[in-house]
């Protein structure tokens, strides 16, 4: 069995007492595994952002426990919870956060150099990535004249820089085009997949359920349902195994976005085996 990346136990969020005293997460128990990318959806209020901090060690639950790697971080002491913030997460906002007084480059290499990198080792790790990102020639942009899909690029090279094992983002296409969120989202996919990182996403976004593993509903602080998503071996779309338009070959399950891919597939099935690992 795989072991789990973080494993949420019944934890429960309160805010205020008596009769001010609101529950923003009531119960909620959630394990991610190494390269799962997790997507949490729901309304307005109903607490993802509040699960999401508590992941990442922004928050402590009033309730419940959660543990990275097998250790309970919501029982660690204030002190040293800045560390495992730093070496383990990599942080991604809807509002990017880059600092207007550093360059493209230097937003991303501070993290480094946070995590004790002497600046050149740092610049040269930032620049790596960002250039791995399509951002090589924006090195020296000040982040106000990037585009919003540019920014975010930046944001998620800054999320990355320290290697961290897991990536938390809220909503993080909010800001986005539909196109640019899209691309955004795929690279976000791509990266964690070859890394073997894992991601947990909370998002109204419908748009980019597709890049997900795991589709959770949140609402009223509790999980009400899970979705789960497989790949298209002929298009490589993620689709909703519920929804999508399944086929039996050789003993497995294989599940389409349109009749025309599942056609296409049982045509020449052996021609789209090589690269598809079914799930």
């Amino acid at each position: 069995m795989t072991s789990s990346i973080l494993q949420l136990s019944n934890v429960t969020k309160r805010y205020g007492s008596g009769t001010t005293e609101v529950t923003a997460v009531q119960d909620a128990s959630l394990t991610v595994v190494p390269g799962e990318i997790v997507l949490i959806m729901g309304p307005s209020g109903s607490g993802k952002s509040t699960l999401l901090l508590m992941l990442g060690a922004l928050l402590k639950p009033s309730e419940g426990t959660v543990h990275l790697n097998g250790i309970a971080i919501s029982d660690l002491p204030e002190s040293r919870l800045p560390d495992v913030r730093l070496h383990h997460f990599g942080f991604v906002f809807q509002d990017f956060n880059l600092l207007s007084a550093l360059s493209v480059q230097e937003n991303v290499a501070l993290v480094a150099e946070l995590n004790g990198l002497r600046r050149s080792d740092a610049r040269q790790k930032a620049a790596v990535l960002l250039t791995e990102l399509g951002l090589g020639e924006r090195l020296s942009y000040d982040p106000a004249k990037l585009s919003g899909g540019e920014k975010q690029r930046v944001a998620i090279a800054r999320a990355l820089v320290n290697d961290p094992i897991l990536i938390l983002a809220d909503e993080p296409t909010a800001n986005l085009d539909s196109k640019s969120g899209r691309e955004v989202m795929r690279l976000l996919r791509r990266l964690v997949k070859e890394q073997n990182r894992s991601a947990v996403i909370v998002s109204h976004d419908q748009r980019i359920r597709d890049v997900a593993d795991r589709v959770l509903w949140l609402e009223d602080g509790q999980f009400k349902e899970t979705v789960i998503m497989a790949v298209d071996p002929v298009c490589n779309m993620n689709v909703e195994r519920n929804k999508a338009i399944s086929a039996q070959w050789d003993g497995e399950t294989f599940y389409f976005c349109a009749q025309g891919c599942r056609d296409e597939f049982m045509s020449t099935p052996e021609k789209f085996m090589v690269e598809h690992n079914p799930q």
